[in-house]
């Protein structure tokens, strides 16, 4: 069953970021989403499947907000 994410969750990736980062913010979701890196600001598209093959943690925006 897919994980529920919502525009403006955070999700931290198992695998960095080339700019040395893993956290990033959901920009946009559907079947390919596109996520923004908090470390360089780049914007990356990502299938589902890849996506949640790769998440360590998922984080709700209502959490990130705290």
């Amino acid at each position: 069953m897919p994980i529920k994410f919502e525009i403006g969750d955070v999700v931290e990736l198992k695998k960095n970021h080339p700019c040395g980062g893993n956290t990033f913010e959901i920009m946009r979701i559907g079947m390919d989403f596109r996520i923004k890196c908090f470390t360089c600001d780049k914007q990356l598209w990502i299938e589902r499947a890849e996506l949640e093959r790769r998440l360590k943690k998922h984080i709700s925006k209502d959490e990130a907000k705290k």
